[in-house]
């Protein structure tokens, strides 16, 4: 039998500067969707609002038709930045209405979404990444030093980012002196003949996006601001085999006729060969770049209000350690919030237990750490070491961090059964299940005490990626391949998803019995990802779940994601999906947990044995 035929890649297209003028810009996408397409995504990178003042509660323009919706956005379309007099009030609206943390975007009307801060997201099966704004003093338009910090923890994980989105030009690291005057060195090392003279100006340039581009190493940057196009030749990476090509684009309705509008059908780094990764085209050149001797700050620039602020020093380690601040003096943010650290004596940081018991007490990180904090009266942690004090500065419990110290998965806790851990990262840890339905029956945790996994921030959600791609490969080594699940209801405490493999030879059945389990129970799964692409589907599902309702959903084998929203008043059955997978693989005795129950000499030599096997594939090893 021929071997099924690989999937088309995904056709993109690019545009530069919208400037507000939206009918032109999608009148030009309409026409090229028409004739050569069809195209999956638009991307817009600069400034894509007006830069005029509109009316008193009205967006200036065009923008207007297609809020109100007598204009339509014909394919889904991506922006970056929040510049232009009216966009902060637009924006911000928007980001009002959003829940959680949308990496793919906040949804503005249909069809068009403005990527805010920076991120990782999945496109179509490409790895993007963006920067959202540009460099500045703060405020609306201007990217602050938490969104460089997560593009560079990023830059630290598995794997290639197909494209990245700035506004800024960028600049080589030949002269970061502290001054505006930055050398257009895109160009060394290119073929001059064919530069814009726009190029060559020293204006429009960003170094803090240079040391992001040498960092994270796309294979396409796209950017704006200059009013010209320009498609460098590609060139090779420092210590990395594949080429960036960078592309910068003119203005929409650009007087000069300069291109604005560019299409790419880049095959997803994830699915091609060592070979292809590898390729260098004939008329590859040099990077442009040094590599940085230092972090380039962004200077005098607040931080971006988290949604979720205590949720973000997970980063604190791993920023620390790439600045050099090793030197043993700087709490663990681990050990003390969680009271284990997976490096133990390799850390480099401090192991405190004083401090870990001022962290029980709700005291600030930061204040910790540091002496003081940053954030101000935005803070909802207590700045004292004193008990009195932490009395009295106490914000309302549900303002607070909750201290759980009754749950069985938060790692402080002393009901916690630790010796089932068989893995600790920096946002999830991986368990075998109490009373498991199979051995190898895994609980993939988050360490923070949160409800339910779809609500996490997204490096977490990259750090949870990473544990199901070695899971797989764990137990496809086996002959096996995992459905995942998880259940959210109103009164879930600390979130589990569950891990459960299943022989490949009944993979193929999952989806049936899944339906046919609920259409007995009188409700129905709803596919959220057809194409089966199952980063995707969640990223999906992270953008329209709203942290109140309860669901169900189950990540089958092929990467589809099955969803079941409840109603407020509908009971569902806790071990449903349990239940479901004990039916497909005969165990119907083993549908409750608590039939399970092993010894604690049982549990320890399971935990051993799936440690022996998996650690080869530990993304936290």
């Amino acid at each position: 039998m021929a071997a099924a035929p690989s999937p088309a890649p995904p056709r993109i297209l690019l545009a530069g500067d919208a400037h507000g003028r939206l009918h032109q810009l999608f009148k030009r996408v309409k026409s090229v969707n028409q004739s050569t397409g069809p195209f999956n995504a638009l991307l817009c990178v600069g400034q894509f609002f007006s830069p005029e003042v509109g009316e008193e509660d009205s967006p200036p323009g065009d923008l207007a038709d297609y809020l109100e919706g007598r204009a339509a956005v014909p394919i889904p379309t991506y922006f970056t930045g929040d510049y232009g007099p009216t966009a902060p009030r637009l924006l911000s609206k928007a980001a009002a209405d959003a829940r959680g943390f949308t990496p793919g975007g906040i949804q503005i009307c249909p069809n068009l979404f403005w990527l805010r801060g920076s991120a990782l997201f999945n496109l179509h099966g490409l790895s993007v990444a963006y920067l959202s704004g540009k460099r500045g003093l703060g405020g609306p338009g201007c990217y602050s030093q938490d969104d460089v910090d997560a593009l560079r923890a990023l830059a630290e994980e598995p794997g290639i980012v197909d494209l990245f989105l700035t506004y800024p030009l960028l600049v080589p690291l030949t002269k970061l002196d502290g001054t505006n005057e930055w050398p257009a060195g895109v160009v060394n090392g290119a073929d001059t003949s064919k530069v814009p003279p726009q190029v060559l100006e020293p204006q429009g340039y960003d170094p803090v996006v240079a040391e992001l581009v040498t960092e994270i190493k796309p294979r396409y940057h796209i950017a704006g601001t200059k009013g010209v196009f320009y498609s460098r030749e590609p060139y090779v990476n420092d210590s990395s085999l594949h080429v960036t090509r960078f592309i910068g684009l003119a203005n929409v309705g650009n007087k000069e006729k300069q291109k604005f509008i560019h299409a790419i059908s880049p095959t997803p780094a994830s699915t091609m060969s060592s070979a292809d990764i590898h390729a260098r085209p004939p008329n590859g050149t040099l990077s442009p770049y040094v590599a940085p001797a230092k972090s380039v700050p962004v200077e005098d620039t607040p931080k971006r209000p988290a949604e979720n602020t205590d949720l973000q020093y997970w980063r604190y380690d791993v920023k620390r350690q790439r600045q050099g601040q090793n030197d043993g003096s700087l709490l663990c943010f681990k050990f003390t919030s969680s009271g284990s650290c997976p490096r133990g004596s390799n850390c480099n940081f401090k192991h405190d237990e004083e401090a870990r018991e001022h962290c029980q007490r709700n005291v600030c990180f930061e204040f910790l750490n540091k002496g003081k904090c940053g954030k101000g009266p935005e803070c909802r942690f207590v700045h004292s070491l004193t008990e009195e004090a932490t009395v009295r500065d106490a914000k309302p419990r549900s303002d607070r961090r909750p201290v759980e110290s009754s749950c069985w998965f938060c790692l402080s806790s002393p009901d916690v059964e630790s010796h089932l851990v068989i893995s600790i990262g920096d946002g999830y840890y991986c368990a075998l299940a109490k009373g498991p339905l199979v051995p190898e029956h895994v609980l993939v945790i988050p360490v923070e005490h949160f409800p339910t996994t779809i609500t996490m921030p997204a490096e977490p959600e990259a750090e949870l990626r990473r544990y199901k791609n070695a899971l797989g490969k764990y137990f496809e080594k086996q002959g096996k391949t995992a459905v995942y699940f998880e259940w959210v209801s109103q009164q879930s405490r600390h979130a589990n998803l569950q891990a459960v493999p299943v022989p490949l030879s009944k993979a193929a059945s999952v989806e049936k019995i899944f339906h046919l389990a609920a259409k007995r129970l009188g409700f129905e799964l709803l596919v959220v990802n057809p194409d089966g692409d199952a980063n995707q589907g969640r990223e999906l599902l992270r953008s329209q779940y709203d942290g109140k309702s309860g669901l169900f959903y189950v990540e089958l084998p092929d990467g589809t994601l099955l969803l079941h929203m409840l109603g407020s008043r509908e009971k569902f059955p806790a071990q449903f999906g349990r239940e479901v997978l004990a039916g497909l693989l005969s165990m119907a005795d083993r549908a409750d947990w608590r039939n399970c129950k092993l010894s604690k000499e049982e549990e320890i030599k399971m935990v051993d044995d799936f440690k022996q096997g998996f650690c080869e594939f530990d993304p936290a090893e």
